[in-house]
């Protein structure tokens, strides 16, 4: 399989906004890395950004899962890149 990296956005007002619609993408979230597909995913400290590791046989599955994550729908995170990943050092 694959690895892909996903640099991304997140709004103004994350905080506030995210609120709603947390649960739901951290539920998310949980199945896709119990399922082996996401190895990690978080904020920057000053939450302006998100980093995630993927394991995956395309770009096309972790595009799918970051679009129809409820922080994508809902415009907390507001861009983002994928760029498949050559793990060197494990």
């Amino acid at each position: 399989m694959k690895k892909y990296i996903l640099f991304g956005s997140y709004c103004e007002n994350v905080l506030e906004r995210r609120t709603p619609h947390r649960d739901a993408h951290l539920a998310g979230l949980k199945h896709q890395q119990e399922v082996g597909i996401l190895i990690t995913l978080g904020p920057t400290q000053d939450l302006t950004k998100v980093f995630g590791i993927y394991e995956a046989d395309d770009e096309a599955t972790v595009r799918s899962l970051i679009e129809n994550d409820p922080y994508w729908q809902n415009g907390i995170w507001t861009e983002y890149e994928i760029k498949e990943w050559i793990q060197a050092i494990g």
